[in-house]
């Protein structure tokens, strides 16, 4: 026999691994390149970024009629004008905060004193502070050639010291010709990196749309309306985002400085200048802005209220911004995920030190936004984006297959906080349903799995079970990813909605019995599974319902069944193929109950699929209905006192079946 790791893979095997081989190289590849062409790369990226920020500027200005490249280049040099006055600004800031530190010195050595004396006299501060010293003295001790180490050793053999003869070497006064070499060498690299990014900005903005044709064509040209229409779209969103950012970090920059000056601390403007820059980092880029005012606040104050007072200042302004000002100007989210923004960081920070660091999150956004836009390109989002990976649909069946409902009821409960209850049940449990039906279709899932989709999915209806079935009056909106997808994917709630929680009072004297609605699973136990929601909102809105499983429809089983103050009977299908197995069942539970409604639930079919007016037909079942809120919908008309004779018009307005219930008059 031969072994499984020596058989033949077959094509497509082998297709496969191959293909993951030749990504693996590429995105080597690619990283290899950024790493590696990074003074180039650098430059390119903080020109895309810049032409996303000036290309709304550039758009006013071409709305009065300025010429595209007037504009353009004004726009540029205006903007790079700003960048220099800053760079000058803090260089005068950097150079007079260093003539300024010995004046700190004394303050500092007072206060670890003072801290040395709280902390007692041999505390581990104490002799943190002395090794620190003895390093100091170790490093500016003058460092003695091998000459001299040699008789220094030996004369320690004899016990006689030597004493080093000092010696001073000079070096000639330099050229007029190197004095301008040294002040021109460190210039020239700024300089070139500069001038690269003006060059890019500008040709970035004159040819927009050139540079977009292009990407259409990279991304593929067959649906040009859409590819156009999506790309335009993106570009807007990712110049407003970044134009704001900008603007909101700015502002936190103008407010930490003025805060900082109004405290006392030096360089206020420089600190400013700082705090803007850093928040572009996300999460520790303001707790790296405040570390420096807050270790100069300890240098400057001989006591401690200013160090409080700065602290004061940062704890009160990042929340602020953070958590009110950003989510009124462009949302709660940036589109990113928390994981992506630290691997982002920490991938663009290896390969291209700080300034990747600053750049991380941009990047990372014009990513994900073109994952989200292109359709090659969508591993981008579901990798970096903030949307769920899975569809709410595929997250209920993944918690279902791993016995998890708990993790279920809470995602359940977050949709209900803004949904009915009816629509949770339709628009997510009941598509997951579904999946699990395609899977059984297809021989994917054997038995063992089957009994823990139709326990597990039991246990979540229990603990839904005080869950009632409106649309909550004052709508909390709910903060959970999973539910705000499965939300907006539902769409709109339906008109059924508002149905009645109905009393004992309210039903006909035949629906007033203990358990008036049987919920029998068809075929499988994912069909029992649907009962027991359906069972759940017929529960909820007055109709007490218990279920049972498809065992209970064979021929042998459905005359032991306990029917006592049965009158409604609802038979649960998620699998129609087989319209025979319908119709045999419809026909057994009616010679059991003559006199009950039998409402059959086709939950796989839409109101306007052929193959209901055909079941309709060879069934000949009382009721027909596609989702849970429309069966919830027409047991409450059965049970009321004026419906007993028959089910109106208005049932197949609403393509509900047709034929008009039997001895309930």
């Amino acid at each position: 026999m031969i072994p499984k790791s020596m058989r033949m893979q077959s094509p497509e095997e082998v297709a496969s691994l191959v293909a993951a081989v030749a990504l693996a190289v590429l995105a080597a590849i690619i990283v290899t390149v950024l790493y590696m062409g990074r003074e180039v790369f650098v430059p390119v990226a903080l020109a895309i970024l810049l032409s996303f920020v000036l290309a709304p500027p550039v758009n006013s200005l071409q709305r009065v009629h300025v010429p595209r490249a007037i504009a353009v280049v004004g726009v540029v040099l205006f903007a790079f004008a700003i960048i220099f006055g800053l760079g000058s600004l803090i260089a005068t800031q950097i150079n007079r905060l260093a003539g300024d530190l010995p004046r700190y010195q004394a303050t500092m050595e007072k206060k670890i004193q003072s801290v040395r004396g709280v902390a007692g006299g041999s505390s581990t501060l104490e002799r943190a502070a002395g090794m620190l010293q003895d390093l100091s003295k170790e490093l500016d001790r003058p460092k003695t050639g091998a000459t001299a180490e040699a008789p220094s050793l030996s004369a320690g053999a004899n016990s006689k010291s030597i004493t080093p003869v000092p010696v001073e070497v000079r070096q000639p006064d330099p050229s007029a010709l190197e004095s301008l070499r040294s002040l021109i060498a460190p210039l020239i690299s700024p300089l070139a990196t500069t001038g690269i990014i003006v060059i890019f900005v500008i040709f970035i903005l004159l040819q927009r749309e050139d540079l977009r044709n292009r990407l259409i064509r990279l991304a593929g040209s067959h649906d040009l309306q859409r590819t156009t229409a999506a790309l335009d779209d993106a570009a807007a969103r990712l110049s407003r985002l970044f134009l704001n950012q900008l603007l909101i970090n700015t502002a936190f920059g103008v407010l930490v400085g003025t805060g900082l000056w109004l405290i006392g601390i030096p360089s206020a403007v420089l600190w400013g200048i700082l705090a803007t820059v850093l928040r572009f980092v996300p999460y520790i880029g303001s707790i790296i802005a405040a570390a420096f005012p807050l270790a100069l606040a300890v240098a400057v104050d001989p006591g401690w209220s200013m160090l409080m007072w700065t602290a004061a200042l940062f704890f009160v302004a990042e929340p602020v911004v953070g958590q009110v000002v950003e989510p009124m100007v462009y949302g709660r989210s940036t589109g990113l995920s928390p994981v992506a923004v630290v691997v982002s960081a920490t991938f663009w920070t290896a390969l291209w030190g700080p300034i990747g660091l600053v750049l991380a999150t941009p990047l990372t956004i014009c990513l994900v936004v073109l994952g989200r836009h292109v359709e090659r390109l969508a591993f981008l989002d579901v990798m970096f984006g903030d949307r769920p990976a899975l569809s709410p649909e595929e997250v209920f069946y993944q918690r279902m297959l791993a016995g998890d409902p708990t993790e279920a009821a809470e995602m359940a409960e977050e949709f209900l906080k803004e949904r009915s209850l009816s629509s949770y049940y339709d628009d997510v449990a009941r598509k997951g349903l579904l999946l699990a039906q395609a899977d059984l279709d297809r021989e994917a899932l054997d038995q063992a799995r089957l009994l823990k989709i139709r326990d597990t999915a039991f246990e979540l209806v229990d603990d839904l079970s005080e869950q009632p079935d409106s649309v909550p009056m004052e709508r909390p909106s709910t903060e959970d990813a999973e539910a705000v997808d499965a939300i907006e994917k539902a769409g709109a709630e339906p008109k059924r909605s508002d149905l009645p929680a109905l009393l004992k009072s309210d039903l006909h004297p035949a629906w007033q019995g203990e358990q008036p609605v049987l919920c029998i699973g068809g075929r499988t136990l994912l069909d029992e599974a649907a009962a027991f929601m359906s069972a759940h909102l017929f529960t909820v809105h007055g109709l007490a319902a218990r279920t049972e499983g498809p065992d209970a429809l064979a021929t042998a089983n459905v005359f032991r069944l306990r029917t006592e103050g049965v009158v409604l009977v609802c038979l649960s299908y998620l699998d129609m193929t087989s319209v025979a197995h319908v119709r045999y069942a419809v026909r057994r539970v009616r010679r059991k109950l003559p006199h009950a409604v039998i409402l059959v639930g086709c939950w796989s079919l839409d109101q306007n699929d052929v193959r209901l007016n055909a079941l309709r037909e060879s069934a000949k079942a009382d009721l027909f209905c596609t989702s849970f809120s429309e069966a919830a919908e027409l047991c409450i008309k059965a049970a009321r006192p004026e419906e007993q004779v028959r089910i109106s018009s208005e049932a197949e307005e609403t393509t509900v079946a047709a034929r008009t219930p039997r001895g309930l008059g």
